[in-house]
């Protein structure tokens, strides 16, 4: 009922604003420059304009004043200006000369634009270029999503949209993966071309915005694009390719504008009410969208409030059990409690056959035994005690303001806040081992390698132990007593002044500031309280070191209650902060200079930022003897930066124009100042007016990411670590996955990772070419090839690989027989980090960021258009594609190349092809749309056969009750596809969590209604 109060709620707020809406119908707008009166009028109307800016230059309107919204209206503000109003066969309104009006051909589409027949485009400053350009392609392709077509794929979040685009390319894990779920909770990335993360820029509104403060996997920073609400979006604007000329660093890949929306006549009231046809997942989401316009002064305000309920993994019966595994070893039953005796490498039976906890876990805890034929107890169903999506609720709100000082000079401002609270349940991916947020081993620093073997001495029975114990639901009052909570707080703030001079010149001077607070509340088991609650009072340490108690192993059979548990349970909190400071100067002008095809376009740039994070942990976590589990690292730093930036338009023959921009970055931290001047080039020549060949050449740069600059030591303890190198001696021919599942060479290490700040700087080349060919009004197709090669890539090191490496190097060979060097330079390094004691036993791997030498990609999208009208509606067809030619890295100098295509490619292999296609229709009131995701064949977990390329399909509905008010339904995942299956993907959830989930059919029914203004588009 509380969504629905809410609503009730929000509707008669939105009433009363429409009240004040309609009064607000009459247009103000002064004389003066016909560009700002055009603004102004799109502002106050709603309606959004085609028109060249560099024909507007000088042009004067006499204003308009009184008059209602027309056509006529429209021309009167034209009327002298030298300029008409238009409608192409699109609808477009374009701003054209007069005098050329009779023989003005139709405006076409931009063809790289995912959007079908532009209709309605105001004249924007285009991702790519600081240059004011209106419905003109650059040299680069670009891709521009609007929310029209949002809605029509039935998506409803960005990380959605972003991950259906063709170029998102990158492995990105999903919500339900343990590890980016523990170090970066409640975070989503977008990963443009597989190069990274931290190689996509992502902007707001032109704007740069504050990373997520924790590092992703402790490796490196990157924008979160999960708590940008959809609602308030107008269009997407995707640049793929090296931008860092006008963008500066962290532009390698791409650049992705996210533009807010800028302009609304009347209130939008949108409320979406989603869920799914296996249960699980509830969503109620609403916008309230509304502006206004007093005189000189305008405003856009938005407000989204979001409530999405946990879909848990006992939901889905493709991994509500241990049975869902495609490996015998996988199926058994989780581990709940067990006691090992290590002087006799038995396991000591429950005393009671496990009958004090059978109704645990839903009556689901049996005594069970190990592939070893060893007793303990477990439950084949508390395996799928994770999200598989998260909890997510809270509010959203912004605005975007205006105040006209005079025809020259205006002062603006956006500001964006957010407050989202994110709980999530992740847990170990085995059902052998106990997983830090719920499960207790013994823990003690001081004992003899406690870190590997949880090992004390029982007095009671005189033998060395290892007890393990995994709580349930029932003693913890809950699983949502133990969710991971993270209260994300955001905020972003741009405010200046624009303004023109002269006769051709625009300023603008601008600050923003943007923030990321969070609280982190991640649940713990205290240590001692635990080890006192199970085993006593320590008697002291033994001769060895160890640890001596005198414990009853039935205490560890025996249910806890919920005040028992609370007695050991706790919640560490972390409260990291990310904060970006940029003061900016601009100016552009459409005729710098003249030259016989045409005036010079012109923009410069000067930027000083500063940017700052700093974890803030739990003191307990930096600690080894206050939780059970994972000691935590710390990691705060500050750098300061500036930029000079200039590019030119240049027309250098009637059908040709060429582009040129250059940008020096430096930065300046712990005595070091990286520098880098960049410089792209581009060519645009048009033969025929339906043609369009383009191409573009740019160099990118990159400072690492600050915690990989600043990152201090951060403790991982693993427990089951695969020393692939005993393995393989003792076993000939066998390869590094049997090892991994044989398990009988797991061990327990202690690893350590630490910051670098003498790493280098990242360098990229990339280039572009292609064509956008339009020879119709209904019909467009683009096709780019694209290659980028990015030097000193800067990349935590994977530290399984580690082990895998120096196995390889100290055999001589890897596991399919390939020679290895142990003098190369990887061998070297692979050696020193993964440390042995004397017995020749793996105790730690040490590792970091490091320059990787050189890892590139290139190859081919392909965008196409089609619009057919008949009488039967209005049909559009969308598609794009995109094919990767190679992706290659090489870690060191001299290694060989490794091929991220290959199925034998040791990370996580990258799709070669990933694609999409979209229908609409529309008749009247009625619509409905079907798109459908493409994604390519993947390796499986064992790296020696393909999983097979998949179709996934939305499909929508939507009916105008009248031209207010709108009823759609969209269903995603309309064929209810679960996850390909992989037989050698033996851990939790048995599918490859980048790629897939199990969500299955969802389905959301939306309700649009419009107070005032226009009628719904």
């Amino acid at each position: 009922m509380k969504p629905l109060r809410v609503l009730l709620l929000s509707l008669a707020c939105s009433a009363a604003l429409a009240a004040q809406a309609q009064t607000a119908t009459r247009l103000d707008i002064p004389a003066g420059d016909l560009a700002t009166a055009l603004d102004a009028y799109a502002r106050q109307t709603g309606t959004q304009l085609v028109y060249r800016a560099d024909q507007l230059k000088g042009a004067r309107s006499r204003g308009l004043r009184g008059q209602v919204p027309s056509a006529q209206a429209l021309d009167a503000l034209l009327a002298g200006s030298g300029f008409i109003a238009r409608r192409d066969a699109s609808g477009a309104v374009l701003i054209v000369p007069a005098a050329n009006a009779p023989a003005a051909p139709p405006a076409r589409k931009p063809a790289a634009q995912a959007e079908a027949p532009v209709t309605n485009l105001e004249a924007v400053q285009v991702t790519g270029s600081r240059i004011p350009r209106a419905q003109v392609e650059g040299p680069a392709p670009i891709t521009i999503v609007s929310a029209e077509q949002i809605q029509a794929a039935g998506l409803t979040t960005l990380p959605e949209v972003l991950r259906s685009l063709s170029q998102n390319s990158g492995s990105v894990q999903g919500q339900q993966n343990t590890t980016s779920a523990q170090s970066t909770p409640g975070a989503q990335a977008v990963d443009l071309r597989g190069l990274g993360p931290n190689h996509t820029l992502v902007l707001v509104n032109g704007r740069r915005i504050a990373d997520f403060p924790l590092p992703l996997n402790s490796r490196s920073n990157f924008t979160d694009i999960g708590n940008i609400p959809l609602g308030m979006i107008e269009r997407i604007e995707i640049l793929t390719g090296s931008a860092s000329a006008v963008y500066g660093s962290d532009a390698m890949a791409g650049v992705i504008n996210i533009i807010l929306k800028k302009s609304v006549d009347g209130t939008i009231l949108d409320y979406r009410y989603g869920g799914t046809s296996e249960g699980g997942g509830e969503s109620h989401d609403l916008t309230l969208t509304t502006g206004f316009e007093r005189g000189d002064f305008s405003a856009v305000l938005g407000l989204e409030l979001i409530d999405q309920r946990p879909l848990w993994g006992y939901q889905r019966k493709v991994q509500d059990s241990t049975l869902d595994a495609p490996i015998p070893r996988r199926r058994l039953p989780r581990l709940i409690a067990q006691v090992y005796d290590w002087d006799d490498d038995i396991n000591l039976a429950p005393p009671d056959g496990c009958q004090a906890m059978a109704g645990l876990n839903g009556g689901t805890t049996v005594l069970a035994y190990d592939r070893y034929g060893e007793p303990y107890c477990g439950s084949d169903r508390a395996i799928a005690y994770r999200t598989i999506r998260n909890q997510r609720t809270g509010v959203s709100a912004y605005g975007s303001f205006e105040y006209r000082m005079s025809g020259d000079l205006s002062w603006f401002a956006d500001v964006q806040a957010a407050r989202q609270t994110v709980k999530l349940l992740t847990g170990t991916n085995g059902n052998d081992v106990v997983s830090d947020n719920m499960g207790w081993e013994f823990h003690d620093p001081a004992s003899t390698d406690n870190y590997r073997n949880k090992m004390f001495f029982n007095q009671a029975t005189g033998h060395y132990e290892i007890w393990s114990r995994q709580f349930t639901p029932e003693e913890m009052g809950g699983l949502r007593n133990r969710m991971n909570t993270t209260t994300q707080k955001t905020l972003a703030i741009t405010t200046g002044f624009k303004g023109s001079f002269g006769r051709d010149w625009n300023w603008e001077a601008a600050y923003n500031h943007s923030q990321y607070d969070a609280d982190v509340a991640m649940p713990r088991i205290k240590a001692a309280a635990a080890n006192a609650l199970f085993l006593g009072p320590r008697l002291g340490y033994d001769a060895d070191g160890y640890a001596i108690y005198d414990a009853d192993p039935a205490r560890l059979f025996k249910p806890l209650t919920e005040a028992e548990f609370a007695s050991i349970a706790s919640m560490s909190v972390f409260r990291p902060k990310a904060d970006n400071d940029n003061l900016s100067l601009t100016l552009d002008t459409p005729a710098l200079f003249a030259l016989p095809a045409g005036d010079a376009g012109f923009a410069g740039a000067l930027e000083f930022g500063r940017q700052s994070y700093r974890i803030n942990p739990d003191p307990l976590a930096l600690t080894d003897d206050a939780y059970v589990g994972p000691r935590y690292g710390d990691g705060r730093g500050s750098r300061n930066h500036w930029s000079a930036a200039a590019e030119l338009r240049l027309p250098l023959l009637p059908s040709v124009q060429g582009s040129l921009a250059g940008r020096y970055d430096q930065y300046r931290y712990a005595g070091r100042q990286p520098g880098k001047f960049t410089y792209s080039l581009g060519l645009e020549w048009r033969p025929l007016d339906t043609l369009l060949v383009r191409g573009s050449y740019g160099t990118g740069f990159r400072a690492p990411d600050m915690h990989y600059l600043f990152a201090g030591n951060d403790y991982y303890r693993t427990r089951y670590a695969t020393d692939y190198y005993q393995c393989r001696v003792d076993n000939p021919g066998a390869s590094n996955a049997w090892c991994y599942d044989d398990g009988g060479y797991d061990i327990s290490t202690f690893d350590v990772y630490t910051g670098n700040i003498a790493l280098d700087v990242e360098t990229s080349r990339s280039a572009t070419f292609g064509f956008v060919w339009s020879p119709s009004h209904d019909f467009d197709i683009a096709v780019d090839y694209y290659a980028i090669r990015v030097q000193n890539q800067v990349q935590a090191q994977d530290r399984d690989l580690l082990r895998q490496t120096e196995a390889n190097c100290r055999l001589g060979q890897t596991d399919t027989g390939t020679p290895v060097d142990i003098n190369s330079p990887t061998c070297v390094d692979a050696i020193a980090r993964v440390i042995r004691d004397g017995n020749g036993d793996i105790t730690s791997v040490h590792f970091g960021p490091i320059n990787i030498a050189r890892e590139q990609t290139s190859g081919i999208d392909v965008t196409a258009n089609y619009r057919l009208q008949t009488a039967a509606g209005d049909f559009r067809f969308t598609g794009n594609y995109n094919w990767t030619r190679r992706h290659t890295r090489q870690q060191y100098p001299g290694d060989p190349t490794e091929d991220m295509l290959a199925v034998s490619f040791s990370d996580t292999t990258l799709p070669r092809a990933k694609g999409n296609l979209g229908i609409n229709w529309d008749r009247g009131a009625w619509g409905a749309s079907l798109f459908g995701t493409y994604l390519g064949r993947v390796a499986n977990y064992a790296n020696d056969a393909w999983t097979h390329a998949t179709w996934r399909f939305n499909a929508g509905a939507r009916y105008d009750i009248n031209d207010h008010l709108r009823l759609a339904l969209t269903v995603d995942n309309l064929f209810n596809q679960m996850p390909p299956k992989d037989p050698t993907w033996g851990n939790y959830p048995y599918y490859d969590t980048s790629w897939f989930d199990s969500i299955g059919r969802s389905f959301f029914l939306q309700l649009t209604w419009k107070l005032g203004g226009k009628p719904l588009q």
